[in-house]
């Protein structure tokens, strides 16, 4: 697959708008290492390369375990996730394939247990953020396998290497 074109540099108004998303998303309170999870799933549901190696990556360097995301595409029947994950993952699926049965009162339900409504609005602009990245890499064919993550872990790796 080639490329199509670069969007960061085609539209880096709209690029960097999702970015300040971005890093709205960081400074919000969710744990980071929940929203990585929310972010991995999103991107396996639509198939976005890009974004499961970045996100796997990112995952990885915040000390995420292989375990975790090998058995991320299988959440529900895999024990390795706590129950505020598991809402997490249930919401961020319904909110990615909302077309096919919106959000059910009981997934919404579910979530306010273990979310308060500014943790919810906050996780639900990570799935919009993610989408949309998603889309705008699969629509330009953006390649999977250069990115490599900012985290001070993955660095200090780098450096041990």
């Amino acid at each position: 697959m080639k490329p199509r074109l670069s969007y960061p540099k085609t539209s880096p108004e709209g690029v960097e708008i999702l970015g300040k998303l971005e890093a709205y998303i960081k400074q919000s309170g969710l744990e980071p290492e929940l929203v990585e999870l929310v972010k991995l799933r999103a991107s396996q549901i639509n198939g976005c390369a890009f974004c499961i190696d970045m996100h796997t990556k990112d995952a990885r360097s915040q000390g995420e375990s292989e375990q975790r995301l090998y058995g991320l595409s299988a959440w529900r029947e895999a024990p390795f996730y706590t129950p505020r994950e598991r809402a997490a993952l249930e919401w961020a699926e319904h909110v990615t394939l909302i077309n096919q049965n919106h959000v059910p009162d009981a997934v919404y339900a579910q979530a306010r247990e273990h979310f308060s409504e500014k943790e919810l609005v906050d996780l639900t602009l990570a799935v919009i953020a993610i989408n949309s990245w998603n889309r705008l890499a699969i629509s330009f064919h953006t390649l999977a396998g250069s990115y490599q993550p900012n985290h001070p872990v993955a660095k200090k790796n780098t450096l041990e290497k």
